[in-house]
């Protein structure tokens, strides 16, 4: 009988040794599929979440330059915190827990009280605790994984193990994001450079053969030869017109992204200030989500789309007031321009008045869409919608 127990037992830890292994190596291969953080985050914590039965997560991770913490990806959060992004923002105890260095041991990480669900009385979705785990990378802060479920349960020593381990692997899939990112911007960085030292040769050849034609019109010109001297004037304005051509693919090509060196939000702020500064019109900005970092492509064609909105405003709307208001979410980045003023019905525009075209075009281009909302005497306001789940980076 004592045999027969025992052979029991082992069968069952066999069992559960490969349903761990089998989870493992299911959100191994979802880290593994994609570069881009974000889709790999909510890749693995969707599937943690569903093969955990703990139907709820999120992760946090710090930002590598001011390192506050940021909600990087997010599974079925209950209404209470999805509907109000700003509860998952700023300080709560799992996150000053960790970042003081005391998210250790598994008396720690099974049951964490929720402080942002605590004060809620609805929308909960029933939830009040959820289980930490740290993400870490060669002994640095990453962030933390949460995972939490309704009907919650004390977590056996084995799952505990696992989710360290899942851990472990999110710190490596964070790690490897990143530097392949800074791969990236520096290698674009690099062809910058080599591609604008390319248009200085060409640009600089070809102002000094403009020069050279001109001062061969001059001395024909002073010699009485007009026909030489109009060959001459012939060449160098075909000379001026190609080197024309070239700086003005060159500059579409290459031009500097207005934000180098500013986050989305600074380069925003910093908008506001000028639009304020030069215009009677009192604009406003409201940012969430803010630390959440977004690929220069998405950071560059939003900001395009509010200069664009912003002169809309000062030149046509006769407004008193205008606001801006950025929320980043892990699936979505959603910008609304709005004003106070005269309005008009979007019905009576013909030919993309007001830059509707360009501003369409600039958000079909991040996958994303731009809807105008107006009425006569009621304002106006252009909603964007960026998704975020499914995007490639690009520098």
């Amino acid at each position: 009988m004592g045999n027969l127990n025992s052979a029991r037992t082992d069968t069952e830890q066999l069992r559960k040794r490969n349903r761990e292994l089998s989870i493992l190596n299911t959100i191994a291969q979802a880290l593994n599929r994609s570069v881009d953080l974000d889709q790999a985050l909510q890749s693995a914590l969707a599937l943690a979440a569903g093969l955990l039965d703990l139907n709820t997560g999120w992760v946090w991770l710090l930002d590598e330059t001011s390192g506050e913490p940021y909600l990087a990806a997010a599974q079925n959060l209950p209404p209470g915190l999805a509907n109000n992004p700003k509860r998952m923002e700023g300080r709560c105890y799992c996150l000053d827990t960790f970042r003081a260095g005391d998210l250790n041991g598994a008396a720690n990480v099974n049951v964490l009280t929720c402080t942002r669900l605590k004060a809620l009385v609805d929308g909960t979705g029933g939830l009040r605790y959820h289980a930490s785990i740290p993400l870490y990378a060669h002994g640095k802060k990453l962030g933390v994984l949460n995972l939490a479920s309704g009907d919650w349960r004390e977590l056996s020593p084995e799952d505990l193990r696992l989710l360290y381990t899942l851990g472990d692997l999110l710190g490596i899939a964070v790690e490897r994001a990143r530097l392949f990112r800074q791969s990236t911007e520096m290698g674009a960085l690099q062809e910058r450079n080599r591609l604008a030292r390319e248009i200085h040769d060409t640009l600089a050849q070809g102002l000094a053969g403009i020069a050279l034609q001109l001062e061969t019109a001059d001395v024909l010109l002073e010699s009485g030869q007009l026909e030489g001297t109009r060959q001459a004037i012939q060449q160098a304005l075909a000379l001026a017109r190609a080197s024309l051509e070239e700086a003005r693919r060159s500059v579409l090509d290459l031009r500097a992204a207005p934000l180098e060196g500013r986050s989305l939000t600074e380069a925003l702020t910093r908008l506001v200030e000028e639009f304020n500064a030069r215009h009677p019109i009192q604009l406003s900005l409201e940012a969430t989500g803010a630390g959440h970092p977004l690929p220069a492509n998405i950071e560059t064609g939003l900001y395009r789309i509010t200069q664009e909105a912003l002169a809309n405003i000062a030149r046509h709307s006769g407004a008193k007031h205008a606001h801006l208001a950025l929320t980043v979410s892990p699936g979505e980045v959603r910008l609304s321009i709005s004003d106070d003023g005269r309005g008009f019905d979007p019905g009576r525009l013909s030919g993309g008045g007001y830059g509707l075209v360009g501003l369409n075009e600039r958000a079909h281009l991040m996958g994303g869409s731009l809807e105008l909302h107006s009425s006569p005497g009621l304002g106006a306001r252009v909603d964007v919608h960026i998704p975020l789940t499914h995007r490639n980076t690009v520098t």
